[in-house]
């Protein structure tokens, strides 16, 4: 997620006014109220934040699986993927091409249209006819053709094996919408979802930023989820700071992204009275990522001198604290075929070996860049990452590195425009398989539009890893991607993540509300005791 983000996030810095209309509205009633740093903010760069067509990031992608509803989705706990809005899907030959998929029966949209297989093929196609270039296309690039059947039935045709597709059929930009309510060559803009999901939603805005979003449990859901709810508010706040003295305030009954690591770190010594403190496991990653045509970075010995000298256990314990641990490849530890490529390749941070990388190369020395990092969308221990990561460089005397913070609303314009030499970018996995932390670096119509290419990586590698049904099995396709990565450094991985969620003593579902890859799944929600 950017999503699609790392895909956690969204833009945090609300007004004064803002924060004071958070928990403030009658809107909410009796809710279940759930606390939030990610921003959703409308500009003359991004009108539509929340289209499913658009949105590539794990905040927007928090509010659209509320409401918008997938033919599959990831099971409580994890696993591969179960019918959603269909009653069952299933590829339909060996070499996993074709992809069938049967509509419950009754199924309906929250205003009682019902929905049917022609709904299924625009809401999919118009992601491939927007073809947003920093949307979520690139998840439904391989298919060739969607085929409707009858009342309930619609078959995917792809152009190659692709054993992810049902996985892709799980994510928020396969969401099914309606015709008079998304247009199908355009973005919907603005702030209002719709669908036949678990929700319907009534977003509050102010300057052209959402300040809350009440979910109302949705009489005509039809799918596989149970809602322990009837009411959730998704209240905003600046910054980690606002929303931890919310809840110690009891105005709100969770929060949610992004703690801060002194947070977490407070409450695993010292707990507090009516809070608990649930740890999870984490698929986010942090990186650095270049833009390998710039010529401060285009041979890749820069890149490669680099990522011998960042010392990511350094980074991880002293800004992070227990909050992260360092990462020695795109795909973290967790997923199946992780390897410490980094590490195999270049070992402990030496600025000798750096040295002798550059000098090797013909690179002149100290190699002078800024390094760009975003202001309001990763958590608030950004700015001490970079600035750390600039100290580490410039301490070797082989660069001299400034730091720029810029708002996301800025900053990924900018990026996608290969505005910038060297930035950070997090991501968090669209779905718990590796493909999804290769594919979106490496492959075709990438997240980063990043002029890096990879010929064995896009040509044979991937292919090869999505022809495999047993995931297991593409481990060795995988292992040599992260080879590649490690060699040619297009993205230099800095730390996996850690998550944490506070809330109060008597909120349950908690532990499943928040999945490994960041999922918010609100409806899992309850007082009581738990289901």
């Amino acid at each position: 997620m950017n999503r699609k983000t790392l895909v956690l996030p969204a833009v945090v810095g609300l007004l004064a006014p803002v924060l004071a209309a958070c928990g403030g509205s009658d809107d909410g009633g009796d809710a279940i109220v759930v606390g939030t740093t990610d921003q959703f903010i409308a500009s003359k760069d991004n009108p539509a934040p929340l289209d499913p067509a658009i949105g590539y990031e794990a905040g927007v992608w928090n509010l659209l699986r509320q409401t918008v509803q997938t033919l599959t989705h990831i099971p409580r706990g994890g696993g591969e993927p179960v019918p959603e809005a269909a009653k069952s899907c299933a590829f339909t030959d060996t070499e996993n091409e074709s992809y069938r998929c049967t509509l419950r029966d009754g199924l309906t949209f929250a205003d009682g249209t019902p929905v049917t297989p022609e709904d299924v093929k625009y809401s999919i196609q118009r992601v491939l006819d927007i073809k947003d270039e920093s949307g979520p296309v690139g998840l439904f690039a391989n298919i060739d053709t969607i085929e409707t059947k009858g009342d309930h039935e619609v078959v995917f045709h792809l152009r190659t094996s692709d054993a992810t597709f049902p996985y892709k059929l799980a994510t928020p930009p396969a969401g099914i919408v309606q015709k008079d309510k998304y247009p199908g060559k355009t973005a919907r803009e603005g702030f209002q979802v719709d669908g036949s999901g678990p929700y319907t939603m009534k977003p509050e805005v102010k300057d052209n930023q959402i300040v809350k979003v009440v979910f109302t449990r949705n009489p005509k859901y039809k799918g596989d989820l149970k809602i322990n709810n009837e009411k959730v508010e998704l209240d905003l706040f600046p910054d980690a700071e606002a929303m931890g003295k919310a809840l110690d305030d009891k105005k709100i009954d969770m929060m949610t992204r992004n703690m801060s690591p002194e947070q977490a770190q407070k409450m695993l010594v010292e707990p507090e009275e009516g809070v608990k403190l649930t740890e999870m496991p984490g698929l986010a990653i942090s990186y650095l990522a270049f833009n390998t045509e710039d010529p401060v970075v285009k041979d890749k010995a820069v890149r490669q001198a680099m990522a011998r000298i960042i010392d990511r256990g350094a980074i991880a314990s002293k800004v992070y604290g227990s909050t992260a641990e360092p990462l020695y490849s795109l795909i973290p530890s967790g997923i199946t075929s992780h390897t410490n490529s980094f590490f195999n390749k270049y070992g402990e941070p030496s600025v000798a070996k750096a040295a002798e990388t550059l000098e090797k190369a013909g690179i002149d020395t100290p190699v002078k860049f800024t390094l760009h990092y975003t202001t309001d969308h990763y958590g608030p221990a950004t700015k001490a990452e970079f600035e750390a990561l600039a100290k580490q460089l410039n301490e070797s005397k082989l660069f001299e590195v400034d730091v720029q913070g810029t708002p996301w609303d800025k900053y990924r314009p900018a990026q996608k425009k290969g505005d910038y030499a060297v930035y950070g970018m997090g991501w968090f996995p669209d779905f718990p398989d590796p493909d999804t932390y290769i594919a979106p670096f490496l492959d075709e119509n990438n997240f980063l539009n990043s002029p890096y290419q990879s010929t064995e990586a896009q040509k044979t590698l991937i292919p090869q890893s999505r022809r495999e049904a047993d995931r297991s099995a593409a481990a060795p396709a995988f292992e040599k991607l992260q080879d590649i990565v490690a060699n040619d450094v297009p993205v230099l991985p800095v730390w996996q993540g850690k998550q944490y969620v506070a809330s109060l003593d008597d909120l349950t579902g908690v532990e499943w509300a928040v999945n490994s890859s960041a999922d918010l799944q609100l409806w899992e929600l309850g007082r009581g005791e738990s289901s």
